[in-house]
């Protein structure tokens, strides 16, 4: 163990991370930092940027990249003399709301061509408890020929990086580590607390780590879920849950979330992941199946209620124009993946309306990919309902004289995050 330690230290071993997006490039730079790296990615006009010192995902800067040990790669041969090999890939859903394994058992192909005796191996993708030793570990026996443990060892640690989240970073945030037997687990433990400044959690099995994961954000997820049904159900009694919340957040020890559309790839996701294991198992998961419900039809309802806000002021539907603002899936980040957003302007066109939706940060070409709508550049008024969606910075400074100017006489503030509700008085207004 201490050998293979040693010499990642004197840089006579590499390590490598299969998979550069917003996980999988920070680990990578960091580890830069004091190791020899090697970071593989299979879309090679990535690699290309990265070379450049480009971050595709807009996170890092241009001097994150400068003074560090890294060879950017595409190709399956630069990672042959490789000794320790983190695994950093997505984990989506498919239409179904079934884990989606494709990419993290690619990766894992990838690096069972190039595994040897002695190597290790750390999977950072969130999974259901299980899924490395079962999905993973197989995969790499067969194409390396190896035998698990005895041979190559294998280890999990969750990554737990937040986009756009300049305070909470890989050095900052306690890292939870495990390997297949004593002597990996303590290795890997180490090599992490080479850029983890906040420490190591060494959690007793791959599977508890694994665990520790995935109800990261399926209590998060449950917990938004009560929060928006309370918003559900406050708003038929006609009182601002914002309000609710304030009063009910003066004792100790409420836990203080909010409503909102819960989208992107973590909170959105990784529930379902539990729910697809838990059926295997032969239990259905009541109460995460039931969040995962609520906060998916969220978009929906913010929709239907806008339209019915309309309609209320004599407006015909069909000749309403509604501006949404904010694409991405939270605020000041350019990340559009599972954005909610989407689910609100598709609900407004099958009433016929007409839609503008702007975002100073998403990628225009990667909206109308992804969702099948247009990024107008600029909003041209009036409109009969304006939707802020997503709470941006550059949205929170605007005033009701703005607003004003670009409803129509009769038009609807929809103030999804609650950021204005103290600051506007002459509009029609509602918030979640």
């Amino acid at each position: 163990m201490s050998d293979l330690y040693e010499r990642l230290l004197k840089k006579e071993a590499k390590l490598a991370v299969i998979g550069l997006g917003y996980v999988g490039l920070p680990i990578a730079l960091a580890f830069a930092r004091r190791l020899k790296v090697v970071g593989f990615d299979i879309n090679a006009k990535r690699v290309e940027m990265m070379r450049r010192g480009e971050d595709p995902s807009n996170e890092l800067a241009p001097e994150e990249f400068k003074g560090r040990d890294i060879h950017f790669t595409a190709e399956l041969d630069d990672l042959r003399d490789v000794e320790f090999y983190i695994v950093a890939v997505p984990t989506p859903i498919d239409q179904q709301n079934i884990p989606d394994l494709t990419p993290l058992l690619g990766a894992t192909r990838t690096v069972g061509q190039v595994l040897k005796r002695n190597d290790h191996v750390v999977f950072e993708s969130t999974v259901y408890p299980g899924c490395t030793e079962e999905d993973c570990v197989p995969l790499l026996e067969s194409l390396s020929g190896l035998t698990y443990v005895k041979d190559f060892k294998v280890g999990y640690s969750p990554e737990r990086i937040n986009p756009g989240d300049k305070e909470h970073t890989l050095e900052s945030i306690v890292k939870v580590t495990s390997g297949c037997d004593a002597e990996s687990a303590e290795l890997i433990a180490r090599v992490y607390e080479l850029v983890v400044k906040a420490g190591v959690h060494r959690a007793s099995s791959i599977k508890v780590a694994e665990a520790a994961k995935i109800i990261e954000n399926t209590q998060r997820d449950v917990n938004i879920a009560l929060t928006n049904e309370l918003s559900i159900i406050f708003n038929r009694m006609g009182i601002n849950t914002y309000d609710v919340l304030e009063a009910a957040g003066t004792k100790w020890n409420f836990l203080r979330f909010q409503p909102g559309l819960v989208g992107g790839h973590c909170i959105g996701v990784d529930p379902y992941y539990l729910v697809y294991k838990a059926k295997e198992l032969g239990y259905h998961a009541q109460i995460i199946d039931s969040g995962r419900f609520v906060n998916d039809s969220m978009g929906g309802y913010v929709a239907k209620q806008t339209v019915k806000k309309i309609i209320a002021t004599g407006k015909n539907v069909s000749d309403a124009r509604v501006l949404v603002m904010g694409a991405t899936f939270k605020e000041n980040v350019t990340d559009i993946r599972n954005s909610k957003v989407a689910d609100v302007v598709r609900e407004l066109k099958s009433f016929s309306v007409h839609v503008d939706v702007t975002d100073p940060h998403a990628d225009p070409v990667e909206v109308e990919h992804e969702y099948g709508y247009t990024l107008v550049k600029e909003a041209k008024g009036p409109y009969d309902a304006i939707i802020v969606a997503v709470n941006h910075a550059d949205y929170i400074g605007r005033d009701e004289a703005w607003f004003k100017q670009m409803l129509t006489d009769k038009g609807i503030l929809v103030d999804l995050k609650g950021i204005y509700r103290k600051r506007v008085n002459g509009l029609a207004y509602w918030s979640l």
